[in-house]
């Protein structure tokens, strides 16, 4: 349900440095492997980058709220980077500098397809469809850079949050974090649609917010899931967040500020690792309340979220919503969301007790196949939900749950045979380590 009233919005443009070391072949964000399926290639859209601060105003200030108290309130900031198509000149590459690792001390630059400060591309049929991309604890709006600029090739706006008092620089209290990532999620959706609307700002005309999908990881993830219309449990309301008891009862389920809470604009959310469900932070009850098509995507060895008592309980319980679950096996909590880890995260910071690196990769996996196999499924089911587009929705129509169990039968001419059963999209012999499950919304 749409919110009826937007909170005020201050909009400031923050100028991006520009000086930083040239690190051509290194930090790379755009890398499609040529084993990626098909859906991972980029779109025919050159892409621009902008950076913008929103501010929501007269919020409760969540750090600073003693119990028995009023809480005191104050003006949110978030930080904005939003991917647009845009008109490059040819120009198919740019720099991000400044930008800081887990350490919170480490600034490197990335590299990418993005040009800095394009201009627009208008569309030329409708405005193209929002995305917006919410990162963890702790996170930057960079986290899954990768996705957003692939996803804006293809024709979306895409707005990544900045949240404040859960950043690499900016890490508070685990409280805040609970309470204002859905709150976050939904603002910026208001304050996009605001600035589509205004006169000289270049997302005037650019932006169709009626066509929305949301995109978190871990806990960006669990705000996605309260967005989606899950409300917490009475046992979340009393979880020690480190913040007065009972101040998420904002999202409990059944209770009217959460029941304002979802927004009919949101046509698809993607919620990678969402944390929550495997410390009792919503049941059965709550689960029922998302209705919009959800994708989750999991690694079955995630020791953060929890994979069938956390990512997979949530899949199975969102009786009222099409569903998906895209696993990857032997994946732990860093599967599918974050960059390539960047070579000086390999390196220990100066007073660190363990080096960046693990905060991006895998173990198991290789993050560029991980990151093309969710820019894959996730073009796949944006495509079906948004843009309704029966092709690319047919990706997700697999004849087998698990890859690995896939027949794979062309005949000579490239044709397939009646026996065919591999992943569509996927070449030979590349389609392994992977589930796929579709739940279709209860009848009921």
């Amino acid at each position: 349900m749409r919110s009826a009233a937007l909170a005020t919005l201050i909009v400031l443009a923050i100028p991006f440095p520009s000086s930083a070391q040239d690190m051509t072949h290194d930090n790379r964000i755009d890398l499609i492997r040529p084993d990626a399926p098909a859906l991972a290639k980029h779109g025919e859209h050159g892409i621009g980058v902008r950076t913008i601060e929103v501010t929501n105003k007269n919020q409760i200030d969540v750090l600073k709220a003693t119990a028995g108290q009023e809480p005191p309130r104050y003006d949110r900031k978030l930080t904005l980077e939003v991917w647009y198509p845009a008109e490059t000149d040819g120009k198919q590459s740019g720099d991000y500098p400044g930008v800081f690792l887990r350490d919170g001390k480490t600034q490197v630059t990335l590299h990418g397809k993005a040009v800095r400060d394009a201009q627009p591309k208008k569309a030329a049929g409708s405005p193209y469809p929002l995305v917006i991309i919410s990162h963890g604890y702790p996170g930057n709006r960079f986290l899954l850079s990768h996705l957003a600029e692939n996803l804006a090739t293809k024709g979306y706006a895409v707005a990544a949050i900045d949240h404040a008092d859960s950043t690499y620089t900016d890490q508070g209290k685990f409280g805040s974090t609970l309470i204002n990532r859905p709150l976050d999620q939904v603002f910026v959706l208001n304050a996009i649609d605001q600035l589509s609307k205004e006169n000289g700002h270049f997302l005037n005309g650019l932006v169709d917010t009626s066509r929305t999908g949301l995109i978190g990881y871990s806990m960006g993830g669990y705000g996605a899931v309260i967005t989606a219309g899950a409300g917490v449990s009475k046992e979340a309301v009393a979880y020690d967040s480190g913040v007065p008891a009972g101040m998420l009862s904002v999202h409990l389920a059944g209770s009217e500020t959460h029941k304002q809470l979802p927004d009919k604009r949101i046509k698809a959310v993607v919620a990678i690792a969402p944390w929550g469900m495997q410390r009792g932070f919503w049941n059965q009850e709550g689960l029922t309340g998302i209705t919009t098509p959800i994708l989750y995507i999991a690694g079955s060895k995630d020791d953060v979220s929890g994979y069938e008592k956390g990512v997979r309980a949530l899949f199975t319980g969102s009786v009222n919503a099409d569903r998906y679950l895209l696993t990857f096996e032997n994946a732990n909590h860093n599967a599918a969301a974050p960059i390539p880890a960047p070579v000086e995260s390999w390196q220990m910071a100066e007073g660190g007790s363990s080096t960046p690196f693990n905060h991006y990769a895998d173990p198991v996996w290789d993050t560029v196949r991980m990151n093309n196999i969710t820019q894959h499924f996730v073009t796949a089911f944006l495509g079906r939900y948004i843009k309704a587009d029966t092709e690319l929705g047919s990706y997700l129509d697999l004849p087998v749950e698990r890859a690995s169990e896939g027949v794979f039968a062309a005949n000579k001419d490239g044709s397939f045979k009646p026996e065919h059963t591999y992943w569509k999209g996927f070449a030979n012999r590349t389609a392994a380590g992977l589930t796929l499950e579709h739940g279709k919304r209860s009848a009921n």
